[in-house]
């Protein structure tokens, strides 16, 4: 297990968000990345959450609030042994969860490595 404090466990958060190629970020609509210690008691091993309407589902006079992006640190701290694995394993659980705001599902993913 590795242990960041939060300050630090977010600069991995805002690193893995600005690794974003401009041309996907751009078309991230109203999403707000949020990280959390813990994720929801009903699944503790949770990495991340996408919690909103993905483009492909909504309409087109859709309004709102933001959809919300959660990365769970807890969890992802717990199953990593170095910096190097956690700032991988952040990354992909931001490219995961973003990929959810476009509308793949799990599957999709999977397929791709991101799962």
């Amino acid at each position: 297990m590795i242990e960041l404090g939060r300050a630090a466990f977010e600069a991995l958060v805002d690193r893995a968000l600005d690794d974003i190629p401009d041309e996907i970020a751009a078309l991230v609509e109203n999403v707000v990345v949020l990280v959390e210690d813990e994720p929801p008691a009903d699944d503790p091993h949770l990495l991340g959450l996408y919690d909103g309407v993905a483009l492909t589902e909504r309409q087109s006079n859709h309004v709102g609030l933001p959809d919300r992006i959660f990365v769970f640190r807890i969890p992802l701290q717990e199953m990593c042994e170095s910096i190097e694995q956690l700032e991988d394993e952040v990354r992909i659980t931001v490219v995961h969860e973003i990929a959810h705001h476009f509308g793949l599902d799990d599957a999709d993913l999977h397929d791709l490595g991101y799962a």
